[in-house]
């Protein structure tokens, strides 16, 4: 055991060239610890019963007021390092280490399932209404989507006795099953070495050991993030809730404008984009593929043209993500549409563009 530690926390080989975008894969472990830590010490407190699950969500002794909003707050700075993390793989293309890059494309994935299913425990006003909007996407899969639809949310409709029965469990398994997955990543990550901005082929060539190197400088920025998280949330705690997370769950009456957090707007706006509930969930899954593809292509450093497709492709996701919390009305529809088409478009075009020999192409 100790061997392995050192071997991958200490006497790791690191490129030298690495910048502080690299050190967002270490915080994002720190904060799933956190995570997993302060969901811990929820559920020893949560009940699946309603009024007692909003109850125990709005409790505002210091202890658990600060536990839940450290947990609450996490997941918005998990998902927004997420997206850096990732938006760095696209820049450098990473996505050419092809386990690396789809065993990382499965965390995230695991990880939304994951923040979708907490975010419906708490039981509110938004986080039922939210349940019932997203889960009817899964009535318009062929075939099989009412059968499929009834398991998941346990009936015809979503229901405290019978959703977030099923819910809490599936939350708790789910967390356990991405902490095994990030092992994995990080064994294919140290099999064949970290991506360089540079995108040289040997990524050991020049190194450095990662302590006490790059551990001083991942441990500086882990400072940083914690001081302004723990500043969020003791100025402006409420800052990433809707009003309507501070209500009981009511089915009798519906919310003006329903819309998920912050970090789903993304793919609340495909799903709107176009009147068929199926059209938007393939326009969902057609980003996500595109995305997930590997390619061996340039890093943007050496492509004007793939900078500006990259910039132009992060403008129009941004967009789409505040369109996402418009109301679902015109202009705002229209303009989702032709977002949607561009953010594919350029998508493809930044994936499939400026090709390397294949000796770049790393499939371990």
């Amino acid at each position: 055991m100790k061997k392995l530690i050192v071997g991958n926390l200490v006497d790791l080989p690191i490129s030298i060239g690495l910048n502080y975008y690299w050190c967002v894969g270490f915080i994002l472990g720190i904060f799933m610890v956190v995570q997993v830590i302060s969901g811990v010490v929820l559920s020893l407190f949560y009940s699946s019963i309603s009024s007692f699950s909003f109850l125990v969500w709005a409790d505002d002794n210091l202890f658990s007021w600060f536990v839940r909003y450290l947990h609450i707050w996490g997941v918005s700075v998990m998902f927004f390092l997420l997206y850096v993390h990732i938006g760095r793989g696209l820049y450098y293309s990473s996505y050419n280490k092809v386990a690396v890059w789809s065993s990382g494309f499965l965390l995230y994935l695991l990880i939304m399932i994951e923040a979708f299913l907490g975010y419906i425990l708490p039981w509110h006003q938004m986080s039922y209404w939210a349940a019932t909007v997203l889960t009817s996407v899964i009535l318009s899969i062929p075939l099989f989507g009412s059968l499929l639809y009834t398991y998941i949310v346990g009936g015809y409709s979503v229901t405290v006795t019978e959703t977030l029965l099923r819910f809490f469990p599936m939350h708790v398994v789910l967390g356990i099953i991405i902490l095994v997955l990030v092992l994995f990543h990080l064994y294919y990550l140290h099999s064949v070495g970290s991506s360089m901005p540079l995108y040289i082929s040997d990524s050991y060539s020049d190194c450095v050991y990662f302590h006490k190197y790059y551990s001083i400088k991942d441990v500086f920025v882990i400072v940083g993030v914690f001081v302004m998280l723990l500043t969020c949330m003791f100025v402006v705690p409420h800052c990433v809730l809707d009003c309507e997370s501070f209500i009981e769950a009511n089915f009798l009456v519906t919310p003006e404008n329903i819309k998920p957090e912050w970090y789903f707007l993304l793919y609340y706006a495909m799903l709107r984009s176009v009147n068929s509930k199926l059209g938007g969930l393939l326009i969902v899954l057609i980003f996500l593929f595109v995305l997930w593809l590997p390619s061996s292509n340039i890093s943007c450093i050496y492509s004007v043209f793939r900078q500006v497709n990259f910039w132009l492709l992060l403008s129009f996701c941004v967009g789409l993500g505040y369109i996402g919390a418009c109301h679902a009305e015109y202009p705002y529809n229209l303009i989702a549409q032709y977002y949607s088409f561009l953010v594919l478009f350029l998508l493809t075009i930044f994936k499939f563009s400026s090709f390397v020999p294949l000796h770049y192409f790393h499939i371990a």
